[in-house]
């Protein structure tokens, strides 16, 4: 029905990326639910407390800082430590109470929290509206702040009470309690944050965990936070996340027993599990809105020319790429909202059809009839480099010579996104709980992975603000068509192929629940055996 009166927290729930009866129109979404640990289907147990989890991470964090790190790995390691503004359901993306207890537009323009009393940060300092209003002004103003794209539309953070504050925004925004559920809504102790860069190794959030150490490129070690607020959490004594970047060893260390748990695995490591793992681990793969895509900086030479960009679209084998890549478990990609997604317009699955005539065409028209050369970067795991190996081979056969620079993800992220170097690199987008997210985030002006800073085409913006300025779910879809079609008319991206979430673990690990971003939270996690 029409939200014209801007309700509070559960009929804001119908905009969501999925609700429960829309998810179940699609197979995946269907295979999700029933796969979800926690549905009503799993068996309830009580759960046992104490033990460490430990985690075969396959990648070292960009920042601790919610506010200024980057790449959508760290997630993993920020939900246990940040408790967020609003939270989401797994199974369905829906919104539910996190540190706001309910939220009301009151109006259009303003966003009243009603916060959680009683909660303190790892510090001990309270968690109340002056804390939620030192964030989100952080969050605007920082010069290394990653989310200014994500809200934009904040204009300034009025204290109504000391568990209540109003958002003032400058346009309506009826994404933002979502975009409260990613990096702008994990708060952070202001006295903490005020340590500057220093702050980016010493997190100090609300969470079920406080921090104790990282040292880089081996562990991150997280301890019980005995003052949580949820009295029921955690059951654990602790979180160590062990660095292991190359995801055969993560996988093994985890059948061999020396780890519980091990995610973003590859299908390949899934018929490893599946083969000599069985009876000692437990394999779930279950489906995301997470996919790979070839992001552009389309503000350098050669990929400042659209018909470049559509080149490589066209140069793109999605399908064999599915099925040598992925084993066919993936999803082939158009946009960065998957097919069967109540905002996805079905109309452009096939947008970018395999064409390699055409994009050796569209080269010759750009002046590269004689090919053309592109700097390529990406992530130096294995996995990464058998997929960079099929992209270079197919964007080959229509002259486009890629020459790869490989590293580790956090450095290939700063040397791309925030030094600029490079045309194009191929990263996992993991997804946000909000589908107007994406689209701030890689394609926003100010968007943490464009890395050009490049502004998005007029329709775009036009129809970024409508997506979040609708108020119903039909009428945000209908912008979100305009705004897929945007996307895919400049080619602003390369999307590949969405991917199946896939994590191994410990017959003792219970109450993990998997969701729809692909990207695991341990924090209802337990140890039996």
């Amino acid at each position: 029905m029409p939200i014209c009166e801007f309700p509070r927290v559960r009929s804001l729930a119908s905009l969501a990326t999925f609700n429960r009866r829309d998810l179940l129109k699609t197979a995946a979404g269907a295979a999700l639910v029933a796969a979800l640990p926690g549905s009503l289907n799993a068996q309830q147990e009580t759960p046992k407390k104490g033990g460490v989890l430990k985690i075969a991470a396959p990648f070292n964090p960009s920042s601790l800082d919610p506010l200024t790190g980057g790449a959508g790995s760290d997630h993993m390691i920020l939900y246990p430590l940040f408790d967020t503004l609003v939270d989401f359901e797994p199974g369905t993306l829906a919104p539910k109470p996190g540190l706001a207890t309910s939220w009301e537009f009151t109006d259009p323009k303003t966003l009243v929290l009603n916060l959680r009393e009683g909660v303190r940060f790892h510090d001990g300092e309270p968690f109340d509206a002056a804390a939620v209003k030192a964030h989100l002004e952080r969050a605007k103003s920082d010069p290394r702040s990653s989310v200014k794209g994500d809200i934009a539309s904040l204009d300034s953070v009025e204290v109504l009470a000391p568990n209540k504050v109003a958002l003032k925004l400058s346009r309506p925004d009826t994404a933002l309690p979502l975009i409260l559920a990613d990096r702008a809504g994990m708060v952070s102790s202001p006295k903490a944050a005020a340590k500057g860069r220093q702050y980016d190794r010493e997190p100090v959030g609300t969470g079920p965990f406080r921090f104790e150490k990282w040292n880089d490129n081996d562990v991150v070690v997280l301890v019980r936070n005995p003052d949580y607020w949820n009295k029921d959490l955690p059951h654990l004594d602790g979180i160590t996340f062990r660095v292991i970047t190359d995801l055969n060893t993560g996988l093994r260390s985890v059948i061999a027993g020396e780890n519980h748990f091990a995610y973003r695995l590859n299908p390949q490591q899934k018929v490893v599990a599946d083969r000599t793992g069985a009876g000692k681990v437990v394999v779930s793969s279950t489906p995301t809105i997470a996919d790979y895509h070839l992001v552009f900086n389309y503000k350098r030479e050669p990929l400042n020319d659209v018909r470049v960009r559509k080149a490589i679209n066209y140069a793109i084998d999605r399908e064999a790429f599915n099925k040598a890549a992925l084993l066919g478990l993936g999803v082939p990609a158009q946009t960065m909202l998957p097919p069967g997604y109540w905002a996805h317009d079905s109309s452009l699955d096939n947008y970018y059809r395999y064409d390699p005539d055409k994009a050796r065409a569209l080269l010759k028209e750009a002046g590269h009839a004689d090919g053309v050369d592109i700097k390529f970067f990406g992530n130096s795991d294995q996995a990464s480099q058998q997929r960079h190996e099929i992209i270079i081979e197919q964007l080959r056969k229509v002259g486009i010579r890629a020459s790869l620079t490989s590293g580790s993800n956090a450095d290939m992220y700063q040397r791309f996104m925030i030094n600029g170097e490079g045309d194009m690199i191929m990263t996992l987008w993991t997804g946000r709980p909000d589908p107007s997210l994406p689209f701030l985030l890689v394609y926003g002006e100010n968007g943490f992975n464009n890395a050009g800073k490049v502004p998005p085409p007029p329709e775009m913006i036009a129809a970024q603000n409508e997506s979040q300025s609708q108020t119903t779910q039909e009428g945000r879809k209908r912008a979100f068509a305009k705004l897929e079609k945007a996307a895919l008319d400049h080619a602003l991206s390369c999307e590949v192929a969405f991917v199946p979430g896939i994590e191994v673990y410990a017959p003792s690990v219970k109450g993990y629940v998997p969701n729809l971003l692909g990207k695991p939270k341990f924090n209802g996690i337990y140890l039996d055996g």
